[in-house]
């Protein structure tokens, strides 16, 4: 009788001991969920992108700017046929919600044009990536394969203005020249230093202007771009561009050159390619023209981004 005394009190015991071991509770009694590696809300997603949809591309070049880019269009007799060299036509893409494109071409005279304008929206599949920070890498990798050239150095390095000159030549430092003219004018007179100083000095003035004739007169060769036309990166369109200006050897005597500019606003990457590729009697097209006429339509399509 004395040991079934005890049984109530060691099952009481076990009933608590088994209650602290299933859960506990927080000071509103209610259970907290402590599942390993949930990270529930605390997490915030990524942002997504600025951009849902894309423009239709054929629609956003007005008929000046085609006739500017592609002058062989107007030599087309009017009706259908121009009509439809102004439409351009579609690329083909699998999907139109994330890319969409438009080319033209002319056939003119003296030389063939095209053009073609892509649009590329990217949305990331990562939740831990926003769609720009997506669109950023997308947009880096097609400027790492362009291969830009390194942009030139600055030269810090300046020659002495003509202050420093006077002042150096005042006190004679480095310039044997002086020294010895100061010697042969104290030999002569006073009327005769003077006038073999302005002879001198005459011969010097047109010496430079014969030089300054010479190098003004020197044809530029435009089959390469000059130094501030080379590939290179823009900081005046989207977010992030660049420029790449190839020319190409072909059967023509003109080559064939080729202007891309591409940049991103948030999430929608835009490339414009132009061409030309002169008849075999024409020059070479001229990088310049075209980097502007690139550089101009890619800014109205900005424009037309909203961005």
């Amino acid at each position: 009788m004395q040991r079934k005394a005890y049984v109530p009190g060691v099952a009481a015991l076990l009933a608590a001991l088994l209650t602290g071991c299933t859960g506990s509770s927080d000071a509103t009694g209610e259970a907290t969920d402590s599942k390993p590696g949930d990270v529930g809300t605390s997490a915030a997603a990524a942002r997504p992108g600025k951009y849902r949809t894309l423009p239709e591309p054929c629609r956003q070049l007005d008929r000046g700017t085609l006739d500017k880019m592609l002058p062989g269009v107007k030599e087309l007799p009017e009706g259908n046929q121009r009509d439809k060299a102004y439409e351009g036509a579609a690329t083909v893409t699998y999907d139109t919600d994330r890319r969409v494109g438009c080319r033209w071409k002319d056939d003119g005279a003296d030389a063939t044009h095209r053009l073609l304008v892509d649009f590329e929206r990217v949305v990331s599949y990562d939740n831990t990536m926003s769609d720009d920070t997506e669109a950023d890498q997308v947009f880096t990798s097609k400027r790492i394969a362009a291969h830009l050239p390194e942009p030139a150095p600055t030269d810090t390095t300046s020659p002495a203005s003509s202050e420093d000159a006077d002042k150096v030549d005042a006190k004679g430092t480095g310039h044997n020249a002086g020294q010895d003219t100061a010697k042969d004018a104290a030999k002569n007179t006073d009327k005769g230093t003077d006038e073999g100083t302005a002879e001198e000095g005459g011969k010097s003035d047109k010496g430079d202007d014969t030089a300054s004739d010479d190098a003004s007169s020197t044809p530029s060769d435009d089959s390469a771009p000059g130094v501030d036309l080379q590939p290179r990166v823009l900081d005046d369109l989207g977010n992030e561009a660049f420029l790449d200006d190839q020319l190409t050897a072909s059967t023509s005597a003109g080559g064939h050159r080729k202007v891309t500019v591409v940049f991103r606003t948030s999430n929608v990457i835009v490339t414009v390619e132009y061409e030309q590729q002169p008849g075999p009697a024409a020059e070479v097209p001229d990088s310049k023209e075209m980097q502007d006429r690139a550089r101009e339509l890619a800014r109205k399509l900005a424009g037309t981004l909203g961005g």
